[in-house]
């Protein structure tokens, strides 16, 4: 783990698809970078782990000429040329990719696939990790290359060096003591280059804020403080960080923060133009079928996840009133063929389908009364379906 930690690969800028995670260890031990890439692929699509390992591999792998991965630089051991701000948002990043990948169904999750992982990597190091060592660079390491100072051919060594002395042969027939020489003239020195400005501590003051309101908004939210919505969360950081971009151009700090300012600013946007669903709901995926209308919950969240609700099996009696929220991910309904309902469906953006009613884009929202093929009677469903990003299905079975 040493020596894989001391040589570990480097992520190239030339010849990269996204960061240089797949081509970087592909270079190091001699693998076409495309297999590494089909391996990240698959390991998304079985378990969803490829994306957890390749946001890991961005943070903790460093670039070609930087002195220390992005993970590093964002605590101070060396310098990376990936800014502070898009690092905390690649370590933001690894919460839903954590929550989707862990959340895999069967023996293909986030386990299996970190497990896998480390394995071949183990293997590739252990049986190819003498050859293609990375070799610091000049930039990397920060020192200064000394010139050749040997001294050329035909040139006189001093008295006493290396046992040989001067020659006092002198081809002006003079003895060397009765030269008079000028003294030669005393060179000006070059000045000296200005002292490096103080960094600004505005921008980290400004993030450690930011993360602290944030923070505060999500708990709040959670013990159901109604206006601290997801809209008013980010609304809030984006203050945080006003603030400290003007404070910061008075002090010559802070620019790191657009990074984050601006990828904020493009969500707030997204969240006042679409409905999103509660971010209380967890992560994870809901299949039930409940067989009795005592067993129905009262509503089904999750924050990022699949609802997956088949109601076909209740009796063909009664009333029921529940509802499905889901902030990320997809939400599918199945209702009895002959109960009367009474659904609301609203979709902030992505594919919805509801019942007959279709809709694709932003802002999709229908209200449907039917009462099935049957006609008035039987069963009464009451529902509202609400999807914030991502696919919405109803129909009946």
């Amino acid at each position: 783990m040493k020596d894989f930690w001391a040589s570990r690969p480097r992520r190239p800028r030339r010849g990269r698809k996204i960061a240089g995670v797949a081509t970087g260890i592909g270079n190091r031990y001699g693998i076409d970078p495309v297999i590494i890439r089909v391996a990240f692929v698959v390991a998304t699509v079985f378990g969803g782990s490829g994306v957890l390992i390749y946001l890991l591999g961005w943070l903790l792998l460093p670039e070609e000429g930087d002195q220390a991965s992005p993970a590093e630089a964002l605590i101070g051991r060396g310098r990376s040329h990936l800014s502070g701000a898009f690092t905390v948002l690649l370590c933001l990043a690894l919460i839903p990719a954590s929550g989707w990948a862990f959340s895999g169904p069967g023996p293909f999750g986030a386990g299996f696939g970190l497990l896998l992982a480390a394995l071949a990597l183990f293997l590739l190091h252990r049986g190819r990790g003498h050859q293609r060592r990375p070799t610091q660079t000049v930039q990397e390491t920060g020192m200064q290359v000394p010139l050749n100072t040997e001294a050329t051919a035909g040139q006189a060594s001093p008295a006493g060096v290396g046992g040989q002395e001067s020659p006092v042969w002198d081809p002006l027939g003079a003895a060397p003591l009765s030269w008079d020489l000028p003294d030669p003239e005393p060179v000006p020195a070059e000045p000296s280059p200005p002292e490096p400005r103080r960094k600004s501590r505005i921008g980290p003051a400004t993030l450690g804020v930011a993360l602290l309101v944030a923070g505060t908004g999500v708990v709040l939210h959670q013990i159901g403080v109604d206006w601290f919505s997801p809209a008013h969360i980010i609304g809030a950081v984006l203050g945080v960080l006003g603030v400290g971009m003007v404070a910061g151009a008075f002090t010559g700090g802070g620019r790191g923060l657009i990074g984050l300012a601006v990828p904020l600013s493009v969500a707030g946007v997204l969240l006042t133009s679409t409905s999103v669903g509660d971010i209380r709901g967890g992560v994870g995926d809901i299949h039930e079928r409940p067989t009795k209308a005592g067993a129905v919950r009262p509503s089904y969240e999750r924050s990022v996840g699949t609802v997956q609700l088949d109601l076909t099996a209740l009796p063909n009696s009664g009333a029921l009133n529940t509802s499905v929220n889901v902030g990320t991910g997809d939400a599918k309904v199945v209702l009895p063929r002959d109960a009367d309902v009474d659904i609301t469906c609203v979709n902030g953006l992505g594919a919805m389908s509801c019942l007959d009613m279709t809709h694709d884009g932003f802002r999709g929202e229908r209200t449907v009364n039917d009462d099935g093929p049957d006609g008035p009677g039987g069963q009464k469903i009451t529902m509202k379906v609400n999807v914030g990003m991502g696919s919405l299905e109803v129909r009946r079975g």
